[in-house]
């Protein structure tokens, strides 16, 4: 697991267990996108895809922030394997 990759500026996240007791508890706020988000833009897609179903991912995907290369490669990551789902 690279969480180092994602979080080396916020050392609380690099715990795994803190990290999914995080995202439970802040399922439906602007922290769970800010999280996903920063998964998308610096994480790998098998990390990435640890912490969030492809289905969420195609779901908040258009209201995110990304850079382009990273957000057309989750958009093809999406039309890829949310049809395997």
């Amino acid at each position: 697991m690279k969480l180092q990759a994602v979080f080396w500026d916020y050392p609380k996240f690099l715990n795994k267990e803190y990290l999914e007791s995080y995202l439970r508890e802040n399922r439906d706020t602007d922290a769970f996108n800010w999280i996903l988000a920063r998964f998308l833009e610096h994480g790998r897609a098998v990390d990435t895809l640890t912490f969030f179903s492809i289905n969420d991912i195609a779901a908040r995907l258009p209201s995110l922030k990304l850079s382009e290369y990273a957000a057309k490669k989750w958009r093809r990551l999406v039309e890829v394997y949310a049809s395997r789902s």
